[in-house]
């Protein structure tokens, strides 16, 4: 009987051995940036729905979930929870690739390069954003634009690809100038390839070396925007990481981060459909890993998470226009920013557009319907829905063409205050989905981790965000 339990606890403690001391050849690490669990539930939904069937992210067999707070806040921001799921350490807000005192730590990804793997960052929004950052970024503030994108080309790492660089870098005013000069030239002199349309980005060979891209100086599109002019010019996400996948595959293997970047930017909009079409276009990334998984099956970690949850999202509330029904939002097919800005356009060419106009757009843009009986028809308006709508159009337009008068730029109108129309229309449709949002601003809830493959097991069950960077890293460290 000894003889038994001693040969059962060998062998537990071999197994538990075995499974620490293995570390995978090839990592993929997802973040939806302020994607929580409700975000997943939601996209889930109306995936099934409209017939995608349910998301790869969630068929992953390992679940966990990751506090978010970061050292000096119980809501974090994207530098400090990505410095957290990179470095494996609490930094301030504001904070990446650093301690809770300021002390520089490095990556995974910086360890992965470190001991011969090879390195792509990928993502929807500028590389030099937060989320990114955290992953090269040697501890600074998320603010200092240059410095961080120096780091981008210093870390060294073989591709970087998504939007550009947050600005041009070109000013001459920057302590940070003098020294690196235009960053893209200095990316160029430290050996990148610095490809501007998607053609060239297609046409990439791993001869080519390594990879910075510049598709624009801003931000992807929303995948709901994206017309058939613009997919000319932007890669979506699986063709960004099918090629890095091409780009960087080697013997001794890669880290390779995959962010849905602008998640985050239309949960703060609380613009339900927005949110689940770029949730969606990251999943579709998960697939392009999953099916690299099947070809290297005890090699390969898949891992997907979010960095933090923004908008305070509950997805599944009952109420009087509402049938929870979360594929109602396929009626919107726009942004609400988007929107914003077309509208903006009309009235320039035609001030005298009105809110007749304007019912045509918003039905053909949001499917909401104004003639109808309500009682028979969910996307039909109700009297009172109809009066507030054409109040905040009137608001709205008398303030555009205040701004129009007074010459004032109306990008920057549009960047420090939201229009009330697309606000009046988004509480709409959530409210029709089942859709419920409690603010526009980050929360402290939890997110839902879920890993596959090699080392799986190790993001099971409850842990802080720093303990995802501490197992990363610990795959490079000697």
């Amino acid at each position: 009987m000894k003889l038994t339990r001693w040969l059962v606890c060998f062998a537990v403690f071999a197994f538990s051995l075995a499974l620490y001391a293995a570390s995978p050849k090839y990592v993929f690490m997802f973040i939806g940036d302020g994607m929580a669990a409700n975000h997943r539930v939601m996209t889930d939904q109306f995936s099934r729905q409209i017939g995608r069937g349910p998301l790869a992210m969630d068929q992953l067999t390992v679940k966990g979930l990751t506090t978010t707070l970061s050292a000096d806040k119980l809501i974090t921001d994207s530098a400090a929870a990505s410095t957290a799921l990179a470095c494996g350490v609490k930094a301030k807000n504001c904070m990446l690739g650093c301690d809770a005192d300021g002390n520089y730590v490095p990556s995974c990804a910086t360890l992965a390069k470190a001991s011969g793997k090879k390195v792509g960052i990928i993502t929807t929004v500028t590389t030099t954003h937060a989320t990114p950052g955290g992953f090269y970024v040697r501890g600074r503030s998320r603010g200092k634009n240059y410095a961080v994108a120096a780091d981008l080309v210093n870390s060294g790492f073989d591709f970087f690809a998504g939007g550009g660089l947050d600005r041009k870098f070109d000013d001459e005013k920057d302590s940070d100038y003098k020294k690196y000069g235009n960053i893209y030239e200095y990316a160029k002199k430290k050996g990148y390839n610095v490809v501007t349309t998607k053609k060239d980005f297609l046409a990439l060979k791993p001869s080519d070396g390594k990879v910075l891209t510049r598709f624009t100086d801003l931000v992807y599109p929303y995948d709901i925007d994206i017309t058939n002019d613009e997919a000319e010019v932007y890669p979506t996400l699986p063709e960004l990481l099918e090629k890095c996948i091409a780009m960087i595959d080697n013997p001794e293997g890669f880290f390779i981060m995959v962010e849905g970047g602008r998640i985050d930017w239309s949960a703060h909009a609380n613009d339900a459909a927005t949110t689940v079409r770029d949730i969606i276009a990251l999943d579709d990334a998960v697939k392009v890993a999953l099916d690299f998984m099947k070809k290297h099956p005890e090699e390969t970690l898949v891992v997907a998470t979010g960095d933090h949850e923004t908008g305070g999202l509950t997805a599944g509330i009952a109420g009087v226009t509402s049938t929870c029904d979360i594929s109602i939002l396929t009626n919107q097919t726009i942004s609400a920013r988007e929107f914003d800005e077309k509208m903006r356009q009309i009235v320039l060419k035609n001030p005298k557009f009105n809110f007749e106009d304007a019912k045509a757009m918003i039905t053909a843009r949001f499917g909401l319907k104004f003639e109808g009986d309500p009682k028979k028809d969910l996307m039909v308006l109700s009297e009172s829905e109809i009066a507030k709508v054409k109040a905040d159009f009137e608001a709205d337009l008398a303030k555009l063409l205040a701004n129009i008068i007074k010459k004032k730029d109306a990008v920057e109108y549009l960047t420090i205050s939201k229009h009330r129309l697309s606000i009046r229309l988004l509480k709409i449709i959530s409210k029709r989905a089942g859709v419920s949002w409690a603010h526009t601003h980050h929360s402290g809830q939890p997110v839902i981790i879920s890993a596959e493959g090699c080392c799986a097991e190790r993001f099971k069950g409850k842990m802080e965000n720093s303990e995802v960077g501490k197992i990363l890293k610990s795959f490079y460290e000697k």
